[in-house]
């Protein structure tokens, strides 16, 4: 694996290097905090090994930066402060695991190639599109061509649903378990309603309805040609 150590205490640094480069691994090192956000903009990393206070640029302050560009590497932070409330801080800043000082160098590097097999997060989409159909999974919004539609909290999530499921049958069972949380009898009329009232506000003033009915079975929106 390729890493990136930003470490401003040689020893501490010249002894995490080491045992790395022993793993198999390549090792670039960085001694203050801003020559390790430049590297870290500059190249790509499997994994980060990252100093909790730097001069220059302070490492949860580089965390932040490279998380706002969309730098999803996996960075382990290290740090003397150990307490819960600082550990918090770090994995909220952006940090994926924490190692507070002094450690194991076994442990380190275990936990190096842990997040390194882990590999950088896969974004999750915000939106959701069929056709003319636009779902804002952030704002909860939903809009058809452009125009809003106004949805109430469980038409919503039977939308986002069976949007996510484009293309499959989607049955009344499954909408039950995925969209109330618990099993009602399917042969219960309640999917009916919400998917009729749900239809009737995306449908309107268009001329191809949104979701169609397998007969017997459930729900589907074909996928945009």
């Amino acid at each position: 694996m390729h890493v990136l150590l930003i470490e401003d205490d040689p020893r501490v640094a010249d002894h995490v290097g080491k045992g790395l480069c022993e793993a198999g691994h390549i090792v670039e090192s960085a001694a203050d905090g801003r020559e390790g956000l430049l590297r870290a903009a500059a190249e790509s990393f499997d994994v980060i090994v990252l100093d909790r206070m730097l001069p220059q640029v302070d490492g949860l302050k580089i965390l932040q930066t490279i998380r706002a560009t969309g730098d999803t590497t996996p960075v382990l932070i290290l740090s003397a402060l150990g307490d819960v409330d600082e550990r918090i801080r770090g994995l909220r800043a952006g940090g994926d695991d924490y190692l507070p000082k002094p450690f194991a160098l076994s442990e380190l590097v275990a936990r190096v190639e842990a997040l390194g097999r882990r590999g950088p997060a896969i974004a999750e989409a915000t939106e959701l599109r069929s056709g003319d159909l636009a779902i804002d999974l952030l704002g909860r919004t939903v809009t058809r061509a452009g125009r809003r539609i106004d949805l109430t909290q469980r038409e919503f999530r039977i939308l986002e649903y069976l949007v996510r499921n484009a293309g499959r049958v989607v049955t009344r069972s499954m909408l039950l378990e995925h969209v109330w949380d618990y099993n009602f009898d399917p042969q219960t009329n309640i999917i009916d309603q919400h998917v009729s009232r749900l239809r009737q506000k995306l449908d309107r003033g268009f001329d191809t309805p949104l979701i169609e009915t397998v007969r017997g079975t459930g729900y589907v929106v074909r996928p945009a040609a």
